[in-house]
């Protein structure tokens, strides 16, 4: 992962097309993106989607994202947007409770929020909720693994943090499908490694000494997968336990072709973000906003990696 943005303000400003207008005041449409993690990849791959988005439709785009993916940290930057009153707000909440209250804080004062990747409790926050379709995403990872692991032993699960909307989802649809088809598998369980490389990788070092039997990890996220990788070639267990992974990153994908891990779920953040400013200027303008948005999600593999169609669908680090 390359060097974390900081926390200020990166702005994107393009030319106004003559019919543009904002919120209020007549000019450009101000759109405000609020990821959650500044610097990934999936992060940084759906800002590019939405500077292109915003670059064709003339508007102006702020692109902000905390240091970890941690509601205490998001907040503040969420407020400091808010203060500046743009005409809509593109965010992927970090938590689906502790992030209402300031997101029903820019409600209030008339900002058109439009959710992302994840999502808070409160169905009436976000006009329009763009997401992966996460249950299926988890369910594909289950029969992925399980095809990997010849349908039987042991089996974990790794995630970031409860709370989070779109890996709990992948979690229930994994264990979903892990119960409903395959009972020679022997489910282990979720652990947490709060999105910290260096703790999942510990995760997977004390489930190996517990059971030297594992035969496969489901990594719901780029990090809890590059630390769940670390852990296996340190152990001298690659190709002995099996690995999922989502997202595809450049660090994933490179796990993917030494064999660390024998297939990816990869997200499409790119077109959630582009979707996302298109949702925004449809609400700003008082046109119809599409209240749910599924994005597809695409299996690689080292078989076809290197294809052109899967090649679209990776990670950038940048724009």
């Amino acid at each position: 992962m390359r060097k974390a943005l900081a926390l200020g303000t990166l702005l994107l400003t393009v030319a106004a097309c003559g019919q543009a207008s904002g919120g209020g005041g007549g000019g450009q449409t101000r759109v405000a993106l609020v990821q959650g993690l500044a610097g990934e990849e999936f992060y940084e791959t759906m800002a590019c989607g939405a500077k292109a988005k915003a670059k064709e439709l003339g508007v102006q785009l702020d692109v902000q994202g905390p240091q970890k993916f941690d509601p205490t940290l998001q907040t503040p930057i969420v407020n400091s947007v808010v203060a500046g009153k743009p005409d809509a707000l593109l965010i992927a909440p970090t938590d689906v409770k502790a992030m209402i209250a300031p997101l029903t804080q820019a409600k209030q004062q008339g900002i058109k929020i439009i959710l992302v990747d994840t999502v808070v409790e409160d169905q009436s926050i976000g006009l329009s909720r763009i997401s992966t379709d996460n249950l299926k995403g988890g369910a594909a990872a289950a029969k992925a693994l399980a095809e990997q692991i010849g349908d039987k032993g042991k089996a974990l699960v790794i995630s970031t943090d409860p709370g989070v909307s779109t890996v709990d989802a992948r979690i229930k649809g994994f264990e979903q499908e892990i119960k409903a088809g395959h009972p020679n598998i022997s489910y282990l369980g979720v652990q947490y490694s709060h999105n910290d490389v260096g703790e999942a990788s510990k995760i997977v070092n004390a489930a190996l000494a517990k059971d030297p039997d594992l035969a496969g990890v489901f990594a719901t996220n780029l990090n809890s997968a590059t630390g769940a990788g670390s852990a296996l070639q340190q152990a001298g267990k690659l190709g002995q336990v099996k690995m999922v992974g989502f997202d595809a990153g450049p660090a994933q994908v490179k796990q993917l072709k030494d064999g660390v891990v024998q297939a990816l779920i990869a997200q499409r953040p790119g077109d959630i973000g582009a979707k996302g400013v298109e949702q925004a200027v449809a609400a700003v303008k008082g046109r119809q906003v599409t209240p749910s948005i599924p994005t597809d999600a695409t299996i690689v593999t080292r078989d076809n990696v290197d294809s052109p169609e899967i090649q679209q669908v990776l990670y950038k680090a940048g724009c």
